[in-house]
């Protein structure tokens, strides 16, 4: 296999995986849909298998990432100072969720808003899909002093299982 069609195929495979929902995308999809964009059948094995690379490659990063914010949010205080991290956007990230969702601070057409959404990366940057919600400061409070009721329900639901 040529460098250059290795190449097309790495990317055109990682933006896959960048764009796509991990909890409904398999292997065999990935392979497909890059096979329809780069008009070429990867279905045969030295293809497969270097997308099959490619996918654990990516994989293996992803569950890096999520190792390096779950050790983050356990210890968000470094030198004594806690680190603020913005995103691409110039938000506030509040905390990670996963690895495709956080809890962001934002100003929109002069309110603030806290941000509970899933993100994608795109060209090296992570970009806001439209899953998500966003409440203004006076329906997270509303949102905030629920809560105990939230868990409350929860744990019936739980105690009926």
């Amino acid at each position: 296999m040529e460098a250059e069609t290795e190449q097309k195929i790495e990317e055109t495979v990682r933006r896959i995986l960048e764009e796509s929902d991990m909890d409904e995308m398999t292997e065999f999809k990935i392979r497909k849909q890059a096979s329809q964009e780069l008009e070429l059948d990867l279905s045969k094995p030295p293809y497969k298998a270097f997308v099959k690379q490619v996918v654990q490659s990516f994989l293996d990063e992803q569950n890096q990432k999520e190792q390096e914010a779950a050790q983050k949010d356990q210890n968000p205080e470094a030198d004594g100072a806690q680190e603020r991290e913005y995103d691409d956007n110039g938000d506030l990230v509040i905390c990670r969720l996963s690895a495709k969702r956080k809890v962001t601070l934002q100003e929109f057409r002069g309110k603030n808003l806290v941000s509970i959404r899933e993100f994608y990366f795109k060209d090296g940057k992570e970009l806001p899909t439209a899953k998500g919600i966003s409440l203004t400061e006076e329906q997270w409070s509303v949102f905030k002093k629920n809560v105990p009721a939230i868990e409350k329900a929860i744990s019936k639901m739980e105690s009926r299982i």
